[in-house]
Formats: structure tokens, C-alpha cells, sequence
């Protein structure tokens, strides 16, 4: 070999090894970059927040017809003593949701055969307190339906005896103006102008008025009588605070023993039928407010008188429309409302200052009326109101003073 080439393959051979080692090198560092994420620690796994529990809507019955769900929560175990809902603190305070509890249209259920509605039947809820209000007299609105012609008759008699108790929180729905008893007794009258023809659209028009009044007054609970209705205040008082207004709470008697059926106009050319339970007005009936704020889409600004006029029946059917047709929630079937078209002498005479409303007998009818013996007869008091009044509040000035007894 020529020692002349010596330098040149000298050379070559250095670069080739400076390319090897480069190649070299590039291989290591893609090497190093795959396993760092191997030899790293597995990175510590951070719980994720848990969505809240869902509340589903109450399966009553069929699908909702509208997009105001009434919710069901059932938490805890069923005291078959009182039938109310028992509960941790803890899972009554993690549900920050209107509880409500619905059953099946079985009118026995969720109801006292001696004592009326019982709190964990249809309409109750949890025992604590979400399920219990605290309630006072000025948190109910109880609404009078009458008529002018029975100002005299009628509501002269409701001002003097339980309306007295309840001034305040009394709002008394007519047809006309009369200042002179507005001015005389203090009482809230409030004129509907509507019909006072005793007709479907003139019935619903007032119950529509009822309604947008109570929504105004922010009260918690909604009760509608009629003007030949007698108040017990205390048990009204008792039987409301056994739920919360925030609940869905429909309590009323029905006045037949089966739910009534209407035809829904849908179209012109069709309809469909429904059934459903509901309280009857002549009894009175009492709404929670949770209850009445979602019923506006059809009850609000005049749309009650439209959905009247959709199936055709009167005000307290299609309070019960609304609510059981529409909303799917039950009505809770109680004995302690009365109305005039039932036999009232059959009321055990000490249960009648228990019960929360009575009646009494029409023209056709006088001698229907409450067993009950006090400081009036008969004559005196055929309604057997003022007797009733005067076993409750003693210290009216008008009651008869009971004679002290004289010992032997």
C-alpha cells in the first residue's frame, strides 16, 4: 500500500465514526424519551365531585302531560303506627328539592276513617322539617265563594262567628258591591264582577280571581269554602301544619265515590277522555302553595277559565283537572271536610269541634245539620253555626253564659 493514502483512509475512517456515534446518540435519546414515561410514578388519581342524588318524577300514574313534574323522594323506613315517612338527618338534609310524596287514586290510602288525612298518606312527605311547617293563622289564605244575594242570608252569619277569629286572613269572593256590609264589619270583599248566575263559566270565573289573589298574597297555603261553610280554625290550623307548603298537597272530600271522567277537546273533529279525582268546592279544599305555583300555566292571568272551558265542567272539577289530570298528583282524601250533601246528623257529636269544615242543609233540606247541644236551640240557630262558635270561643260576647251549677 502507498504510504501516500495512509492520511486519506485515515480520514475516512474518523468520519465514519463520527457519523456511527451521532446515530448513536440520536438512538439513545429516542430511546431515553420512550421509557421516561414508563420509569415516571403513576400519578395519583383525584376523586371527581359526585353528581347530587336525582330526584325522579312520581310515577302516579300516566306520562306527565306537562312539562311540570310533580317529584317524588321516599327516604327511610314506613311507621305503620302513623304512617309517616322516617329519615336520617342525613338524607333529609342532602335533598335540597319540593318533596312530595304521591300514591295510587285509592281513595283508603294516606286516610284516617275517623280521624280524616293522615300526613304520610297521598300528599305527605318526610317527618322533620321539611315535611312539617310552623305554621300561623296569617299564613293561610282562605277563600269565601258567595253570591250578592246571599250577603244577608249567608254571609252575615260566616262574619259573625269564625271570619271574626280570621278577619285578616279571610278574602270573601262576590258579584257585587256592597259597601254598606264592607264598611260595617271590616270584612276583605272583593267584588269578581263576574256573573252571579249560578252557571259553570260564572263558578269558574270566581275560582279564577281566587286564584290570582292568593298567588298575590305570598301566603303559604291555599283553602277555598263556600259561604254556607263553617271554619274550624284550630283543626284547619292542626291539619296543615301535618305538611309543608312547599310540597305538592291537594286535601279535600270528594263528593262521589269514584273519579269522574271528562272528554278532552284536543281538536275540533275529536277528544279524549281522563279521569280523575276531585274535592268538592261545597266541602272546601286547601292547596299548598308549591302545589298552586304549578298550576299557573293553566289557573294564572285567566287561563283557568280556559282550561274550564276545555272539558267542560265546573270550578272544583277542574281545580281537580289541573292537578291530577295534568300535574299527577294526588288528591289526599280527608273526612274532615263536610258539605251540605251529606247526611251530617251521622257526625259523632264529639267529633264535630274536631272536624275542619261544616255545613248544613238548604231550603229543601233544614234538618240537615250537625248533632250538637249548647247555649242555642234549634230555632235559634238552625244552622247550629253560633253553637259551634260558642263551644270554641266561650268569651264571645254574644254566647250565652253558661249558669254555674249548684251544689246539693
Amino acid at each position: 500500500m502507498n504510504p501516500l493514502h495512509w492520511p486519506v483512509r485515515m480520514h475516512i475512517a474518523s468520519v465514519g465514526v463520527s457519523k456511527f456515534c451521532f446515530l448513536f446518540s440520536l438512538a439513545f435519546c429516542g430511546l431515553l424519551l420512550l421509557l421516561i414515561p414508563a420509569l415516571q410514578p403513576p400519578a395519583r388519581q383525584v376523586d371527581l365531585p359526585q353528581p347530587r342524588p336525582q330526584v325522579r318524577p312520581a310515577q302516579a300514574g300516566p306520562s306527565h302531560h306537562a312539562g311540570v313534574p310533580a317529584v317524588s323522594v321516599h327516604v327511610g323506613e314506613t311507621d305503620s303506627t302513623t304512617g309517616l315517612n322516617r329519615s336520617s338527618a342525613g338524607q333529609e338534609g342532602s335533598i335540597e328539592t319540593e318533596v312530595t310524596r304521591n300514591d295510587n287514586h285509592n281513595p283508603k290510602r294516606g286516610m284516617d276513617s275517623k280521624r280524616g288525612a293522615l300526613p304520610g298518606g297521598k300528599g305527605g312527605g318526610l317527618l322533620g322539617s321539611r315535611s312539617r311547617d310552623l305554621l300561623e293563622l296569617k299564613d293561610i289564605f282562605i277563600a269565601v265563594k258567595t253570591t250578592r244575594k246571599y250577603h244577608k242570608s249567608r254571609l252575615e252569619l260566616l262574619i259573625q262567628t269564625w271570619v271574626s277569629q280570621a278577619k285578616e286572613q279571610t278574602y270573601i269572593f262576590t258579584d257585587g258591591e256592597d259597601k254598606e256590609l264592607r264598611m260595617r264589619t271590616g270584612a276583605n270583599i272583593i267584588n269578581t264582577n263576574c256573573s252571579a248566575a249560578h252557571t259553570r263559566q260564572a263558578l269558574c270565573c270566581k275560582m279564577s280571581v281566587e286564584y290570582d289573589k292568593f298567588i298575590e298574597s305570598q301566603k303559604k297555603w291555599f283553602c277555598h269554602v263556600d259561604d254556607d261553610n263553617y271554619v274550624i280554625l284550630p283543626s284547619l290550623l292542626q291539619l296543615l301544619s301535618s305538611y309543608h307548603h312547599s310540597q305538592d298537597v291537594y286535601l279535600g272530600r270528594p263528593s262521589l265515590d269514584h273519579p269522574i271522567e271528562a272528554a278532552e277537546r284536543v281538536k275540533s273533529d275529536g277528544s279524549v277522555s281522563v279521569k280523575f279525582w276531585f274535592a268538592t268546592g261545597g266541602a272546601g279544599f286547601c292547596i299548598s302553595r308549591g302545589l298552586a305555583l304549578k298550576m299557573s300555566p293553566w289557573a294564572s292571568l285567566g287561563n283557568f277559565i280556559s282550561t274550564a272551558e276545555k272539558i267542560r265542567l265546573p270550578d272544583d272539577c277542574t281545580i281537580g283537572y289541573i292537578i291530577e289530570a295534568l300535574l299527577e298528583v294526588t288528591l289526599t282524601h280527608t273526612h274532615l271536610f263536610h258539605s251540605h250533601l251529606e247526611n251530617l246528623q251521622k257526625l259523632p257529636t264529639d267529633t264535630v269541634l274536631e272536624q275542619v269544615t261544616l255545613s248544613y242543609g238548604g231550603f229543601e233540606n233544614r234538618r240537615n245539620v250537625v248533632s250538637i247541644v249548647g247555649g242555642f236551640s234549634l230555632v235559634e240557630d238552625p244552622t247550629r253555626f253560633k253553637t259551634v262558635h260558642c263551644l270554641l270561643y266561650a268569651d264571645t260576647d254574644w254566647c250565652p253564659k253558661l249558669k254555674p251549677r249548684h251544689k246539693n
